[in-house]
């Protein structure tokens, strides 16, 4: 039984979810860019992305779920499913990770479940922890050791934030909360004790 919140419009969430039995869910670097396009073809018209981090096993992403009358139904675009004639941010999440777990099977030639059957997430009630949330997610990567550095991961938003190229992440509101982009890398330079936010950290 899942018995996991439902996501809620007007509300921000951590959204994290991993390859069935902890393994991977991305193989060669092209993948990457590919869950990001599914990401946004399918999840984007209902979410703005805060924040992402994306590894070989999981990913980590921060979103606030739109108004029901923000989202424009009349432009969504699908490729592994027909429009739904029930839309539904949960429904959403499952036509994402269907569309992308599909791929991956028949470009590897595999069979059986990719991610985890439910996907784990967390109402963040309010702003005033998301600069910490923000460094945990960016984090990941050195935690996990796939980097030494923040800046240094290549998929993860920390480089979006701090480009001026165009970018589908929600770059203003972070830019917002870290004041300056100045503040934004000296900030991420420091050591973090994540123990105030351990009520929003998911990991397994």
């Amino acid at each position: 039984m899942n018995n996991k919140p439902l996501l809620e419009s007007g509300k921000y969430y951590h959204i994290y979810n991993r390859g069935n039995n902890g393994q991977n869910i991305f193989f060669d670097p092209e993948n990457y860019v590919f869950f990001l396009n599914r990401f946004h073809q399918y999840i984007s018209p209902f979410c703005d992305t805060i924040a992402w981090v994306l590894l070989k096993n999981h990913f980590h992403i921060l979103v606030y779920v739109k108004p029901f009358e923000e989202i424009k139904i009349e432009k969504l675009k699908y490729t592994a499913t027909e429009i739904p004639k029930k839309i539904d941010i949960h429904l959403q999440f499952g036509h994402f990770f269907n569309s992308y777990a599909k791929a991956i099977n028949k470009r590897y030639n595999r069979t059986g479940s990719l991610f985890e059957k439910n996907f784990e997430r967390k109402e963040v009630p309010t702003i005033a922890y998301f600069k910490k949330l923000i460094h945990y997610i960016h984090f990941n990567p050195v935690k996990h050791g796939f980097s030494e550095y923040i800046w240094d991961y290549p998929w993860s938003s920390y480089q979006s934030i701090i480009s001026h190229k165009p970018t589908k992440l929600n770059r203003e509101f972070v830019t917002e909360l870290f004041k300056n982009e100045d503040y934004f890398k000296l900030y991420h330079t420091e050591d973090k004790d994540y123990s105030d936010i351990d009520e929003f950290i998911i990991e397994f």
